[in-house]
């Protein structure tokens, strides 16, 4: 039987808050959950879903520039995807096999994430750590 998902809030810059809400982006919509057996982003209207075991790689980042995170984001340089609602710091999670995420369908994938949760460090670990069921 898997054990109820841990759930990260992302953190929110109060300056940004009007932007992101135009595009239904909201505490009460935007969060990672994790489980034993998946790792799901809502993002607003946006999702990314796949497999603990997708999960090859995780890194902590940050302070980012603005324009750079705020808000969806597709990286022209790696292809990977952002969600962020903050400038101060987030965690990149990246897959053995890319995911969709950004654009509706499975078309568009992509080999990494970023996410600025509320606590970082606290996504880090438990998604290093040994899986939990």
């Amino acid at each position: 039987m898997t054990s109820p998902g841990r759930r990260f809030p992302f953190r929110f810059d109060h300056r940004f808050r009007p932007a992101l809400a135009l595009i239904g982006v909201h505490p009460g919509t935007a969060w990672v959950e994790l489980d034993g057996e998946r790792l799901l982003v809502r993002f607003g209207p946006w999702r990314l879903r796949t497999t603990r075991d997708n999960v090859t790689g995780v890194e902590r980042g940050g302070p980012y520039r603005w324009w750079r995170v705020i808000g969806p984001h597709l990286s022209l340089a790696d292809g990977g995807a952002t969600f962020g609602t903050s400038t101060a710091g987030g965690v990149c999670v990246r897959f053995d096999t890319a995911v969709p995420a950004v654009a509706p369908g499975p078309w568009l994938r992509h080999p990494a994430v970023t996410v600025t949760v509320a606590d970082p460090e606290a996504l880090a670990r438990a998604l290093t750590g040994p899986v939990t069921h």
